[in-house]
């Protein structure tokens, strides 16, 4: 099996790069795919990590049969689990992943050793899309300091709105002693709001709530740049397709 494509950009780049760029696989991963003599431009083999490729030559990939495929997933994660590392009693969110509560296919199953990062913060209080991915280049995407994803949530909330907090929560809230990215806000029935956020700092949304008088009392993520939650279950799970890991990658660029 292989990956092949022609170089079109206008300056020389390293391949490693480019391969990383395209979502074939991370910079080290492509060290190690050269290393192991699986690259090739116009059919001869690379030898240099720090080889260019050039616009007009043609890269190819082999990987070797039997290689296992990264798994990553999207969980509609309910309230009570923790995405990342659990502390004393926390339940991490990737116990989800049985048999049991997948929806659909998955090749291959993850199983006890499968080490699974989550791509995003989505803490113990809140619900909805989580993504957990063994894949590098996906992480990158979701959570690199210059992925351009964003991220929609609805937000229960009590107290009173008014156009002056919608304002402040649009524009001009600092978290930290650093002013926050605009955000875009909505409000989609009288006591619920939509975020759409550009950043994901630590508990960011519950934290620019309390700054207007705002009490959070429902945080449901429904969207992570084109990948929406959609209709699976609370509590359920899936299998990321091919195509909506590279819609992930294309969009975060």
């Amino acid at each position: 099996m292989a990956w092949r494509k022609t170089y079109d950009g206008a300056e020389p780049q390293r391949v490693n790069k480019w391969l990383a760029s395209e979502g074939v696989c991370s910079r080290r991963e492509a060290e190690e795919l050269i290393a192991a003599g699986l690259v090739s431009i116009d059919g001869v083999r690379v030898a240099e990590p720090g080889r260019k490729v050039e616009r007009g030559q043609t890269i190819e990939v082999t990987v070797a049969v039997g290689t296992p495929a990264k798994i990553s997933v999207a969980i509609n994660k309910p309230v009570g689990f923790v995405s990342s590392q659990p502390e004393g009693e926390q339940v991490p969110a990737a116990r989800l992943l049985t048999k049991a509560n997948l929806i659909g296919g998955a090749d291959p199953m993850p199983t006890s050793r499968t080490s699974l990062a989550p791509l995003g913060r989505l803490d113990q209080d809140s619900r909805g899309l989580l993504l957990l991915s063994e894949d590098g280049v996906l992480a990158k995407a979701a959570i690199g300091e210059e992925s351009k994803l964003d991220k929609e949530y609805l937000v229960g909330v009590r107290g009173q709105i008014n156009e002056r907090k919608l304002a402040w929560l649009r524009h001009g809230l600092e978290l930290d002693g650093k002013k926050l990215k605009p955000a875009t806000i909505d409000v989609v029935e009288p006591w619920r709001i939509r975020f759409i956020l550009n950043e994901g700092r630590k508990r960011q949304i519950r934290r620019m709530c309390e700054l207007v008088e705002l009490e959070v009392v429902d945080l449901l993520r429904t969207r992570i740049g084109p990948l929406w939650l959609g209709d699976l279950p609370e509590g359920r799970w899936r299998a990321l397709t091919a195509a909506e890991r590279d819609a992930l990658v294309k969009a975060s660029k």
